[in-house]
């Protein structure tokens, strides 16, 4: 892992050189990261745009096997495949960043050794926050990851959850809709402000891209008819 502290830390640095302000180096380097991640996302949104064609056939599933499910996962699962449909990639781009998450910590809690040189003085203070490698004392940041947690993935599985609530992999999806969001403004309140300033901004980034998209991807839809 130290590899990537070093890494983290470099870049963190070289926006920090040209910017002047830490937190918004931070910011920044969350952008940069959300833009290397667009495959990524990509591959969601299609996932999420399968989700949309198949709930007529969904839907005649259910209504259909309502009262055996035994068969009705097996017919959902037929349907999936038949579609290359996953039930869980709405969660994969919080998966994937986990090891950022990971690296990140180490980085923002010690800025003094991985980020700047030994001597360099540099005021961690941003907007409210008076030091980035401490937990934020009035919630404000918790609060806020907890939301935009919940929203991105609110956005990005937008009728799975209303439409399949009777498949087992899409009542996993809607548990982790709830919890994944409890637990991030959890560990926000005791990991430092930075980090949970890049889970903010990465999470709202990732909210507005899915809703441009799939916005996009309904008024063509509505436009063909």
């Amino acid at each position: 892992m130290s590899f990537i502290y070093e890494l983290f830390g470099k870049i963190l640095y070289l926006i920090y050189s040209v910017i002047g302000n830490y937190g918004f180096s931070i910011i920044v380097f969350t952008i940069l990261v959300k833009l290397l991640l667009i495959p990524l996302t990509k591959k969601q949104t299609d996932n999420t745009k399968k989700m949309q064609e198949i709930q007529p056939k969904l839907q005649e599933i259910q209504k259909k096997y309502g009262n055996n499910r035994e068969k009705l996962n097996k017919e959902l699962l037929k349907l999936y495949d038949e579609y290359d449909y996953k039930p869980t990639a709405g969660c994969l781009p919080l998966l994937i960043q986990f090891p950022i998450i990971i690296g990140l910590f180490r980085v923002i809690q010690q800025p003094e050794v991985y980020v700047f040189p030994k001597g360099y003085d540099v005021v961690h203070k941003f907007l409210w926050i008076s030091d980035l490698s401490k937990p934020d004392l009035y919630y404000i940041l918790p609060v806020l990851a907890a939301i935009f947690t919940y929203f991105s993935m609110k956005v990005s599985t937008p009728q799975q959850q209303n439409a399949a609530n009777t498949d087992t992999a899409a009542q996993t999806q809607k548990t982790m809709a709830m919890v994944m969001p409890i637990m991030i403004g959890f560990i926000s309140l005791k990991f430092p402000a930075g980090l949970a300033l890049y889970w903010v901004v990465s999470n709202l980034m990732q909210a507005i891209q899915q809703y441009i998209i799939l916005g996009k991807f309904s008024r063509s839809k509505e436009a063909s008819k």
